[in-house]
C-alpha cells in the first residue's frame, strides 16, 4: 500500500475597492482587492485546503476561523507556514502542488514566478514542486464579470513512516 495521498482545495472571494489584491503572497497592482477576514489570498487558501485534505486534517475554516480576531488581515503565507508545520509534525511531506487561478483580470503571468517562490518557501519545498496557472472564464459568471476570483489546487503528499 502506498503512502501517497491527494487533496483538492477550492476558494473564492469577492473583489471590492479599497483592499489590496494579494495572490500567492504577491501584492498585484489592480483597482480592486479580495474581500475576506484575512488578506483573502484566494490562491494560498486553495493550496492550504488541498494540503490539509490530502493529509486528512481539518480545513482552513476550522483551523483559522473568520470569527477569530487573531486572523484579521493576517498574511495567508503565515497561515500556510502554520499548515506546513502541522504537516511536518504529522509526518506528512509535500510531493507537489498545482493550482489554477480563475480570474478575468489582471494578468497573472508577470507575477507567477514570485507566487511560486513564496508558496515553496512557506512550505519548505523546491519551486519546481509548485505549479501555478491562470485562466479566464471568457466573461462568464462571477469571475468572468470581474466580481470575484476563484482558485483550485491539488496537492500530492506522502505520509512518511514513523
Amino acid at each position: 500500500m502506498t503512502n501517497l495521498r491527494i487533496g483538492h482545495g477550492y476558494d473564492v472571494h469577492r473583489l471590492v475597492e479599497g483592499r489590496p489584491l494579494i495572490l500567492g503572497g504577491v501584492t498585484v497592482p489592480y483597482e480592486k482587492g479580495l474581500l475576506g477576514h484575512s488578506d483573502a489570498d484566494v490562491l494560498t487558501h486553495a493550496v492550504m485546503d488541498a494540503l490539509l485534505g490530502a493529509a486528512g486534517m481539518e480545513d482552513i475554516g476550522s483551523l483559522f476561523p473568520d470569527n477569530d480576531q487573531a486572523f484579521l488581515n493576517i498574511s495567508s503565507l503565515l497561515l500556510l507556514e502554520r499548515v506546513a508545520a502541522r504537516l511536518q509534525d504529522s509526518g506528512v511531506q509535500v510531493v507537489n502542488l498545482d493550482a489554477t487561478l480563475i480570474v478575468q483580470a489582471p494578468k497573472i503571468a508577470p507575477y507567477r514566478g514570485e507566487m511560486r517562490r513564496n508558496l515553496a518557501q512557506a512550505l519548505g519545498i523546491e519551486v519546481d514542486q509548485v505549479g501555478i496557472k491562470a485562466t479566464t472564464e471568457e466573461h462568464l459568471g462571477f469571475t468572468g464579470d470581474g466580481s470575484g476570483m476563484a482558485a483550485h489546487a491539488v496537492a500530492l503528499v506522502e505520509r512518511l513512516p514513523r
